[in-house]
């Protein structure tokens, strides 16, 4: 029996009738451990890279055992280990190649609900002070005050700041720099609020749960779609800007 980087063992083990299998009976077979997963989640995990199943010449995907075993392994680093794509990614490439991979170290809830690599200088603190705020993102006392009247940047109810307004703050002032000023980029704060209450429908029922791990998946889940979202509205604006500038 195959066995996870942590010693447990994996859904849907290979078996000697090792059949190709649709994605509807990679779900079943998954869904015993798994009952959050769906349809949607392993598409996006095989597009993310983390499982390439055959294609029929009609494009049907056709799974086998060792998909299913290493799509178990993918959904469980994220459900105990709080493991980013990319580094569970690398983390099994590894192991495939035959290399004595140790499991990386576990991010906690935080990395779930981030995710990009931190830039250089970037605040990496959960929460940080106005005066770090001001000299990460190398803004001024009036700017912070004008972006926090539009909504722009907001602080936490303990009065600081999440760190990912620093990345905010950046991007404020660097679309100042073309002349779009904070009135501009309400509808962009509008637009990103109305995403976020659609991510919080979806992960609702996860989050209520007694269960910590699946609490935690709902932090995995939150951040996953935080990524469709903004790869959509990327793919959309780009779209939009070849037919009108074509």
């Amino acid at each position: 029996m195959l066995r996870t980087p942590t010693g447990g063992a994996v859904a849907g083990t290979a078996t000697a009738d090792d059949r190709p299998m649709s994605i509807g009976t990679v779900l079943l077979r998954l869904r015993d451990e798994f009952p959050e997963v769906t349809i949607s989640k392993i598409r996006f995990l095989e597009a993310e890279g983390l499982v390439e199943p055959q294609r029929t010449p009609s494009g049907y995907r056709k799974f086998r055992g060792a998909d299913v075993e290493r799509l178990a392994q993918v959904l469980r680093m994220q459900r105990d280990h709080y493991l980013p794509l990319k580094v569970i990614r690398e983390h099994l490439d590894a192991l495939a190649r035959g290399e004595q991979a140790a499991l990386p170290s576990e991010g906690g809830p935080r990395d779930l609900t981030g995710g990009w690599e931190a830039e250089p200088g970037r605040a990496t603190a959960a929460r940080i002070g106005r005066a770090e705020l001001l000299a990460a993102a190398e803004v001024t006392e009036s700017d912070l005050d004008e972006w926090e009247s539009y909504g722009l940047v907001v602080p936490t109810a303990e009065g600081g700041y999440d760190a990912e307004m620093v990345t905010v703050a950046k991007l404020v002032a660097d679309l100042g720099r073309f002349g779009l000023e904070p009135r501009h980029l309400r509808a962009m704060r509008a637009a990103a609020d109305r995403e976020v209450g659609l991510i919080e429908q979806v992960i609702a029922p996860l989050r209520r749960h007694r269960n910590p791990q699946t609490r935690a998946y709902a932090e995995a889940t939150a951040k996953e779609l935080a990524e469709l979202s903004v790869r959509l509205h990327s793919a959309l604006v780009q779209s939009a800007l070849h037919i009108r500038l074509h």
